[in-house]
């Protein structure tokens, strides 16, 4: 099982972009390439995965035991020739004190060799001492390999490669010239998505090429294939219990929500749901014949004017929700059923299911993992009186709730909508800033399930309703 954990010591040095060009120049080689993020993170993993063309599962030690961890690693990367880990931050960072869910600990538990990716921009004979201090930090972790990045010319390379042959036995793999193609577009919430970015497709391939002419892709194969054996036994496929016929499920999912885990997806599917995507920026129905709706996080902000005129799908919505379908959302989906969506000044109509408004803000509200507690409001059943670890990541706050608000979580540790709750209940919606993961122990997407499947019955005999409603 041929494998690699890229990483830098620091954020913002390169490795996203790296780790993109090498899965597409490996792609393009006609070989299987396997991508993984480690952390909570969306957007990365829809570059990384388009480039692959292979789903990018996100492996998070806070989030996820061990086993969790391993076994959604044998699962994904089985049949793969070769599965590269994109870390977060540097490859010491994290938060626990001893590193326990740090990168370099994924690095160690899944036997990792290391390629280190060095933003060299200023730097000499300074990168001996850098390179020596990460590998003499905790000698468990192979540092195989460093990629020299944004270099100023050919003068400063060959110092650097002097240096780092001098002082250290690390090899260097390649030595990328600064080069403003390779930037993906930025936003509040990292780089632009790779469904919304207009021509994802060529910027992958130029990335590929240009990482390909500067890196060596053969010494980058031959350090993945010096990974020892590992002994994992793969995630099983969870077996359907109760009715065997699937409940329909309706999914946003276009340029405004496109945030979704892989993970999650299949976990739904393998609970007995169908899955039936819809656009909310253009489709003027929900899919027919549903059960329930998810509705995930994304950029609602940026295309508020279009959900906004798509009125006859938000008045659908709204009297679905309103007559019992039961549903689902998190964050920008939140922010969707809300009255209304305000940003830089300007005011849209949203769905209306929420009796809040959300407002966007300059800086984050809630940033990191949170810790939930469900409350007596919670209406899966699966998770009442359980609590639960998720994350969380919004710029925007719901305000104007009213007093009497039901909450299916306390927070003790993070935001949520107020600090103290997140996860409004009304009718059959659940709808929450924390995002959660079914690998990661909580198994929401059972528990989702067999509450659609649950009330499928009583929310057909509303059906008329949500005639009306459309």
């Amino acid at each position: 099982m041929d494998r690699l954990l890229i990483s830098a010591a620091h954020k913002s040095s390169g490795k996203t972009t790296v780790s993109l060009g090498l899965c597409a120049a490996l792609a393009a080689r006609g070989l299987a390439v396997q991508p993984f993020k480690k952390g909570p993170d969306y957007i990365d993993p829809m570059w990384l995965g388009r480039a692959s063309a292979r789903a990018c599962h996100n492996l998070d030690p806070y989030l996820m035991t061990p086993e969790q961890i391993g076994a959604v690693f044998a699962r994904q990367a089985a049949g793969a020739d070769i599965s590269i880990v994109e870390g977060n931050k540097g490859l010491y960072d994290g938060l626990a004190l001893d590193g326990s869910n740090s990168n370099a600990a994924l690095a160690q538990l899944l036997d990792l060799p290391v390629l280190l990716v060095i933003d060299a921009r200023g730097m000499t004979r300074g990168i001996a001492p850098l390179i020596l201090g990460y590998q003499a930090f905790d000698r468990r972790i192979r540092i195989g390999g460093v990629i020299l990045n944004r270099l100023g010319g050919s003068r400063h390379e060959a110092k650097l490669r002097a240096v780092i042959e001098h002082y250290t036995d690390v090899p260097v793999l390649g030595a990328i010239a600064e080069d403003t193609d390779l930037a993906v577009a930025e936003r509040h919430l990292g780089l632009m998505p790779s469904n919304e970015h207009a021509d994802a497709a060529r910027q992958i391939t130029l990335i590929g090429e240009r990482i390909a002419a500067q890196v060596d892709l053969a010494q980058v194969r031959a350090l993945a294939a010096s990974a020892p054996a590992l002994n994992l036994s793969p995630m099983p496929m969870a077996p359907v219990v109760g009715s065997t016929r699937p409940v329909r499920i309706a999914l946003a999912q276009d340029r405004a929500f496109g945030f979704y885990y892989p993970d999650d997806l299949q976990a739904l599917r393998d609970a007995g749901a169908e899955l039936l995507p819809f656009d909310t920026l253009c489709d003027p129905a929900l899919p027919e014949a549903i059960d329930g709706l998810f509705i995930g996080g994304g950029f609602p902000e940026l295309f508020m004017r279009e959900l906004q005129a798509n009125v006859s799908l938000r008045t659908q919505i709204a009297g679905s929700i309103a007559a019992g379908l039961p549903t689902y959302a998190e964050c920008g989906g939140l922010m969707y059923l809300a009255r209304s969506l305000q940003w830089r000044g300007e005011r849209c109509a949203m769905v209306g299911a929420v009796a809040g408004d959300a407002t966007l803000h300059q800086k984050p509200v809630g940033r990191g993992y949170v810790h939930l507690s469900a409350t007596s409001d919670m209406p899966w059943a699966g998770l009442q009186g359980q609590s639960v670890r998720g994350h969380e990541f919004h710029y925007s706050s719901l305000d104007g709730l009213p007093a009497d608000t039901r909450y299916a979580w306390r927070i003790t540790r993070g935001h949520g909508i107020d600090g103290q709750h997140d996860g409004v209940v009304t009718h059959n919606l659940l709808a929450t800033y924390s995002h959660l993961r079914s690998v990661a122990g909580t198994d929401w997407a059972r528990h989702f399930v067999d509450f659609v499947r649950a009330r499928r019955s009583l929310f057909a005999r509303a059906e008329p309703l949500q005639r009306l409603a459309a």
